[in-house]
């Protein structure tokens, strides 16, 4: 086994012979002629003179050796619904819905706005789409009116994938009024709507637009569509993400650096191999969906459990805090990805839970989307027994920036990390304002990169290289790197710790503190379940900082003696770990902390209501009450 120090280094040194290795594990239709073209900086393009393609490498390359295997597993606890599809199924039911969007005037080149729920139709649709050479533009089900008619604006989609509801913790979600709204304000108007009739709520069809699924789905049942190659460099698809203006921001993916790097992932990262089962616990609206549940997983030609539901409820609709570990035993889960926030829901639960089922096929837990805190880790550790693998990446990144790469060299986390950086990855610290690069241990800079990018990376913002640029490889004066706008150290072992946004650093009458410093001193306390750090503008200090946290024992909630009481040893906690400057103003107590759907806490937002403000697009947020609580406690001072 090579050691992951010398196969970091041949990645950076030797970039085309490592990454021509890295192809061969995925099918090209014509072999590509320039490893690396990076003529132009920023810009990329890999795997030149190449064709491929997505749906090929997840599906058809599968069916002589494993067509009968399970590809696609969905579980839904909102319907009670499970069903396992084999390779040989899901290829049957990405043709007809290939089939489906040729039929309804799709082209290569098209663009298709997916706006569904968790369900298979939604899978068949991104691999219909990666199988006709149409760009997909997954929007997260349930988005607000406003919201989506600026992304079907910027994606100008031919047709438009939808369902008549989601549904999350047995409250129906209608989106088909939310999408016709949509439409209605978007300048572009779709040629057609394709919606899934779950039966969950009425649909309105608009006569020669929208059409039902099961009816084109019944003309296109012996259907046989072959992959459209695509060039290396095509574009696959197109994913949102948040921006510093309103207007969206699309990050741009190719087609053969991300099947090589998806590929590699599921080989080095997630030591991953054909046969066994992934369950990631995202949703296709977030980058992770795309990476894996979707792409990676059947790449690797594994089953792939896409879940609709809660963490804390069952099949039978009934609380039930062992779902997961359930079907960790039912369908033999090897690799599991989830959030740090579901590990902080299930820190709730009965810990029996976690050893009420086998867990004996699970390899490990892998944890990203914003950073893992040292409690919440050593707690699902303890409990699992596996290894809890934290990863640090981007929608932008496409796959893991920082981690640890099992697949090569086994190698130990460090609670509170998220590792060092994998292969391809030219990972820098520099100081903000000097744009020097600090190379001690422990000195705290902006996490950045230097080009070229890996494949797998963006390739620029949809329609907006200028943005790309300016957004982001100008932020650091005198320098062409790409900023991570997040903080980072790096200890004298090479793990890196990430300290929060660039842009939710707190400044306390000239002292800049990092939310997640306050945030980890803070969750170190034993009363304490959930933590949120925002800086809150001061007129003395500037800023001063203000927690909210949910403690463990909810008495704290009605008790103004026991809250002050928690409040008091939490100022402690903070006084001793970091000092009296980095102290809250105040710690406030409520229930349940403002995060969106797929579990990133609204720190923005949270900052928004304490001062005053207008908390801006809330259409992701999982429950509304949750910053009602905090404009309550704002209101009463």
């Amino acid at each position: 086994m090579t050691s992951y120090a010398d196969f970091y280094r041949r990645s950076i040194d030797e970039p085309d012979a490592f990454w021509t290795e890295q192809a061969r594990l995925i099918d090209w239709h014509k072999p590509f002629t320039r490893v690396c073209n990076h003529d132009k900086p920023p810009f990329v393009h890999w795997f030149e003179g190449g064709q491929t393609n997505l749906c090929h490498n997840a599906v058809d390359r599968h069916l002589k050796d494993r067509a009968d295997q399970p590809a696609l597993i969905c579980v839904s606890t909102e319907t009670g619904l499970e069903k396992t599809y084999s390779f040989s199924e899901l290829h049957a039911e990405v043709q007809r819905m290939a089939a489906t969007l040729l039929a309804l005037g799709v082209q290569k080149g098209d663009r298709v706005l997916i706006y569904m729920p968790m369900v298979a139709e939604a899978a068949f649709a991104m691999l219909a789409c990666a199988r006709i050479g149409a760009i997909h533009c997954v929007v997260f089900g349930g988005f607000a009116s406003g919201s989506l008619a600026s992304r079907i604006d910027d994606a100008t989609p031919k047709v438009i994938v939808s369902a008549d509801a989601g549904s999350r913790g047995g409250k129906v979600v209608p989106y088909k009024p939310l999408l016709d709204e949509a439409i209605r304000l978007a300048s572009h108007k779709p040629a057609a709507v394709l919606l899934t009739d779950r039966q969950l709520a009425a649909m309105d069809l608009v006569p020669g637009r929208d059409h039902l699924w099961s009816e084109l789905r019944s003309k296109h049942m012996v259907a046989t569509v072959p992959c459209e190659w695509l060039d290396s460099t095509a574009i696959s698809y197109t994913i949102y993400t948040s921006g510093t203006t309103g207007k969206p921001k699309g990050v741009q993916r190719d087609t053969g650096g991300y099947a090589v790097a998806l590929a590699a992932s599921m080989k080095h990262i997630f030591d991953s191999k054909a046969g066994e089962t992934y369950f990631s616990t995202s949703d296709i609206g977030w980058v992770v969906g795309h990476s894996y549940i979707i792409y990676g997983p059947l790449i690797a030609g594994m089953a792939t459990l896409m879940y609709e539901g809660l963490p804390t409820r069952g099949l039978d609709q009934q609380p039930d805090g062992g779902i997961w570990w359930q079907l960790v035993e039912k369908y033999k889960v090897t690799a599991m990805f989830s959030a740090p926030t579901a590990v902080r829901v299930l820190k709730k639960q009965d810990p029996a839970l976690l050893t009420k089922y086998d867990l004996s096929s699970l390899r490990a837990l892998y944890l990203a989307g914003e950073p893992l805190d040292e409690p919440t880790a050593r707690w699902i550790s303890d409990g699992l027994k596996v290894p809890i693998i934290d990863n640090y990446w981007q929608t932008e990144s496409g796959w893991p920036i920082l981690t640890i790469a099992n697949g090569v060299e086994k190698k130990s986390s460090k609670f509170g990390s998220p590792g060092i950086p994998m292969y391809g990855y030219k990972i820098k610290l520099l100081h903000e304002s000097t744009g020097e690069e600090l190379t001690r241990p422990n000195e705290k800079g902006v996490v950045v990169l230097e080009g070229p990018t890996p494949p797998g990376f963006m390739q620029t913002v949809w329609k907006d290289d200028e943005r790309f640029v300016n957004t982001y490889w100008k932020s650091v004066p005198g320098k062409m790197v790409y900023s991570t706008f997040d903080w980072g150290i790096r200890d004298e072992d090479g793990y890196y710790f990430i300290l929060g946004r660039t842009d939710d650093v707190i400044n306390v009458a000239g002292h800049r503190l990092g939310t997640r410093e306050i945030e980890e001193s803070i969750s170190g306390h034993t009363g304490v379940a959930e933590v949120a750090v925002v800086g809150v503008a001061d007129n003395l200090k500037g800023q001063v900082a203000m927690a909210f946290v949910v403690p463990k024992d909810s008495s704290v909630l009605q008790e103004s003696a026991s809250a002050l009481k928690l409040e008091g040893e939490i100022m402690k906690c903070v006084d001793q770990d970091l000092g009296a400057l980095a102290r809250p103003s105040r710690v406030r107590f409520v229930s349940v902390l403002p995060k969106t759907r797929s579990g990133k806490m609204l720190r923005r937002a949270i900052q928004a209501v304490c001062e005053g403000r207008d908390a801006g697009d809330l259409t992701t947020m999982d429950d509304p009450a949750a910053l009602q609580q905090i404009r309550d406690l704002m209101s009463v001072g």
